[in-house]
Order: C-alpha cells, then structure tokens, then sequence
C-alpha cells in the first residue's frame, strides 16, 4: 500500500511575508513538518510550490533521501482564491494518482510530529476511509446572541469533569485514494480523529503568533532533552572553528584562521572513542582542506536544515540525540542546540544561541573554544 504525504507551499503570504520560508527556531518554516515526515511511515513526500527557490532547495538539502520529491504547481491553483483541494486534485492527476492513501501535510503547523503523522496512517483500513488531527479544548463556547454553546453556565463543571469540544487543528489529514476522488476532498465518509497536543491548535496569521510559537518550539525541544554518554560531537565551522571572519586577498580569494589548540583537542577527544563530525551551511572547498588535515572524515557542507540531517545521522548510526555533544554560535544552529544531549557555544557566540546552549564556555570561536570543549566532554564522560 504505497503512502504518500502532499505539503502544499505558495510563494504569497499577506499576514506574515515569505512565512514558509522565514527561520522559525533557525530552519524554514516548512521544514519542521517535512522533517518529520521523512521518518515518517510514508512513503514519499511530495512538496507542491509555485516557489522555485524552495524546489532548488529541496533538491539540494535533501539528496540523502529518496523519499522527498519537489514539483512545480500551476498558477492557477497557488492562487489566492483556489482551495487546497483544487491542489490536491491538480497533483493527483499529475501522477496519475499513483498511490493507496494521501496525507496531507500544513506546512504552518510545526509541532506535527512524525508519530502523529503515523498515527493518522494507521486509522486508515476497514472502518475508516479519513483521519484527521484535532485538539481538545476546555474553553466554553459562546455564540454573539450570548448563549452558550458546549455547556450550562448555571452549572458551570470543573475542568477535570468537563469533556470539551474537538477542534481541527488543521496539521494532518490522510484521506484513501478511492474517497479522496470520490468526494474531491481532504475527507471522507467516515472519518477518524487523532488528538495532538493543545500547543498545536496555535495559528501563524501574526507576528505575535510566530513569536509565541517559536518560544513553544523552543522550550519543547529542551523540555525532551536526555543527556547520556557523549558518543559523537558535531561542530559547526565558521564561529566555532574560525571567529567568523573571511579575509579576501586582492585576487579575490579567502582566507580563515584556525586555532592549532582546537585541532589538538578533537585528536585526543577521538583517542577516548568519541567521534567528531563537521556540519556547516558554508559549501567550502577551504573548509574541507582544513578537515581533511585534521582527519575528520565526516564532513557535511552546505546543509541549511541542520535538524533534519542530524535525525538522519542518529537513525544510520543507531544511536540517540542524547548521545550527541553539538557546538554551535548562531542561529542556524538554534534547533540542534536545544535538542541533543549536551549544546555548547562559545563565548562569541549570538546571545539567541548563548541563551540556550547548556554550556557557554569561556573562549571565543577561533581562540579555543573547541579544545575547551573538548576537554568538557572528557571530563563529563569520566562519570560513565
């Protein structure tokens, strides 16, 4: 049974400009759901844009994957009067409808998680032909002529005894092929819920809205943290190797200027069996000299969704985000440092990422911050 996600993007957005692509917690908005539909049950992950920059992005960011495809949708249907079923439609002819069951996926909804998104899969069978994400939510519901609508303000319940409603939360909806063209819509004749958590009923119209979202976002992610034994270490480069600077010579070339105390800490880090790995947005053939010198053999360049490509390194080596020491100094680096096991930033570092790292050490990028690094993830693993 082929299990396919569609994320409907368009280049306009009046609330907010450019909201799928702006950095919420330092990766484009879209990515937190398409990430977590890469570890998803399904099976491929469509993205539908206008947007010809995302579609080279997507291209470009996840090559790793086979599952993540981007196409060019028509104009007429990233209007700002067609529906999103007009899409869903318009795409399913385009490859011939070529699959069993069909999720789609609000890219405005971060806190999807690939376990929601599997637990909307697996309602689809006998009894359902649709699932669809909601919230509970405990408010009482008033209508303008002022009666109630969910409950009895003359015996107002507590909220432990109180139901409440079910809301959409417009995150996930997975319809079968059969009813998605029967019905032309994201839903079908029985459908079943899944509740998802109440942060997730949130809206990105505002920029208070993306403000209290990115701070939820935030604080979820360090809230799940573990720390265990550090295994790998993952270090970005320019502001942690290098202070950030670029020198250009008259010819046009550049040049960086590294620590040689850094180099001598991550050797004897790898001597105590901790693996160290280089994730950098930067595509630089200057960058990969410089590691192929110290021997670090896993280097990625040009990654933008840091996350994403963490998760993946996790799930191919077997091991945890708890296990991950990760050494970062802006805000690309934002969501990775709230989520592994142990985050450290250096002293120079931008105050969003000093404000969340676990440890702020006290050398600047370039000037040993990563032999003090070193030597605290030494000390650290002794306890195990």
């Amino acid at each position: 049974m082929k299990k396919i996600g569609f994320i409907p993007l368009r280049k306009g957005s009046k609330g907010i400009p450019n909201k799928n692509k702006r950095k919420m917690v330092g990766r484009p908005l879209f990515t937190w759901v398409l990430g977590e539909a890469i570890f998803s049950e399904l099976d491929a992950i469509y993205v539908y844009t206008d947007d010809e920059g995302i579609i080279e992005f997507i291209t470009k960011e996840y090559s790793w994957t086979d599952k993540v495809k981007a196409l060019l949708r028509s104009e007429k249907s990233a209007s700002d009067t067609a529906s999103t079923e007009f899409a869903m439609l318009e795409f399913g002819k385009s490859i011939n409808y070529d699959f069993d069951i069909f999720c789609l996926l609000q890219a405005t909804s971060p806190f999807t998680r690939r376990d929601d998104i599997n637990a909307c899969l697996a309602k689809i069978g006998n009894e359902y032909d649709s699932t669809l994400t909601v919230v509970n939510t405990h408010r009482f519901l008033w209508k303008e002529n002022g009666t109630p609508i969910n409950y009895n303000p003359l015996k107002r319940p507590r909220r432990q005894d109180f139901e409440g409603l079910l809301i959409e939360n417009g995150a996930v909806y997975v319809v079968s092929k059969e009813a998605l063209k029967k019905n032309k819509n994201r839903l079908g004749d029985n459908v079943a819920i899944v509740k998802m958590a109440d942060e997730s009923l949130m809206e990105i119209d505002t920029e208070s809205d993306w403000i209290a979202i990115e701070s939820l976002l935030i604080e979820r992610q360090k809230r799940e943290k573990e720390s265990k034994k550090i295994t790998h270490v993952v270090l970005d480069v320019d502001g942690v190797f290098t202070d950030g600077t670029i020198t250009y010579t008259k010819d046009g070339e550049h040049t960086k200027s590294f620590d040689m105390r850094d180099g001598m800490g991550l050797e004897i880090l790898r001597q105590f069996n901790v693996e160290v790995m280089v994730m950098t947005s930067e595509d630089s053939q200057l960058v990969s000299k410089r590691m192929q010198k110290l021997k670090i053999e896993h280097v990625f360049l040009g990654v933008k969704d840091k996350y994403t490509l963490l998760n993946k390194i996790v799930s191919d080596k077997g091991i945890d985000l708890s296990n991950i020491a990760y050494v970062g100094d802006d805000v690309n680096d934002l969501t990775n440092i709230c989520s592994v096991g142990w985050s450290l930033a250096p002293n120079n570092a931008t105050s969003i990422v000093k404000q969340h790292a676990d440890v702020v050490l006290s050398k600047n990028s370039g000037a040993g911050a990563i032999r003090e690094a070193c030597q605290f993830i030494m000390n650290y693993n002794k306890r195990f």
